[in-house]
């Protein structure tokens, strides 16, 4: 059974969301706000998240950009609820690594009809996160060494700069020194949009190799 995760703040909508979900056959699980709704997933793991823009405490934005900047959920599809008239929050979204978006109020059939479509698109490509992180020498594309590349790799699997460093035989300090130096030569600001940067290359990476 897939768990979906419906992260939204009007209780009333929240409910009748899960209510279609479970009548579908769903294992639906939900959050009325944006950082309960990101704890969830990182536990859960979730098959699909549904999520509202507006919340409290966190948006639907920030929900985003902390999915795709973990490794373990950087993959879940992520669909976004929307009110009518917020197409700048929609284009947003959709640039930062959205899959789709449904505008509220959200009716049986656009729910179904995009969670079918979602969960065949993730079937037919089905990435493998095993050859994902196989090796850090596609992250050498980024113009880093192949030193600060193993260490965006592991960081890129969610990894502190503790777990980083012992895992290659370097102090925590060490890892901090190429971290800022990754940033610099990446063009990012912080860990987070590094991180995001790596799992592009990565993704393409494989792509390029199931392709071949």
């Amino acid at each position: 059974m897939k768990k979906i995760l419906v992260i939204e703040d009007h209780a009333l909508m929240r409910r009748n969301i899960v209510t279609i979900l479970t009548m579908e056959g769903y294992a639906a699980l939900s959050a009325g706000n944006g950082r309960d709704g990101l704890s969830i997933a990182r536990c859960e793991r979730p098959d699909l998240v549904l999520c509202d823009v507006m919340m409290p405490e966190m948006d639907g934005h920030e929900v985003l950009r902390a999915l795709r900047a973990d490794a373990g959920t950087a993959g879940i599809p992520f669909v976004f609820l929307t009110a009518k008239g917020e197409k700048q929050a929609v284009r947003g979204g959709m640039n930062l690594g959205a899959d789709d978006y449904l505008v509220k109020p959200v009716s049986r059939d656009d729910l179904v009809a995009t969670l079918e479509a979602r969960f065949a698109r993730r079937q037919q490509q089905r990435p493998d996160f095993s050859a994902l992180f196989a090796s850090a020498q596609p992250l050498e594309a980024l113009g880093i060494s192949p030193r600060e590349a193993e260490v965006l790799l592991w960081v890129a699997q969610g990894k502190s700069n503790a777990d980083t460093g012992a895992i290659l035989g370097l102090s925590p300090a060490t890892v901090k020194r190429h971290m800022v130096h990754i940033f610099e030569k990446i063009g990012v600001e912080n860990r987070t949009s590094a991180v995001l940067r790596a799992l592009e290359v990565l993704q393409g990476g494989v792509g390029m190799t199931n392709n071949e």
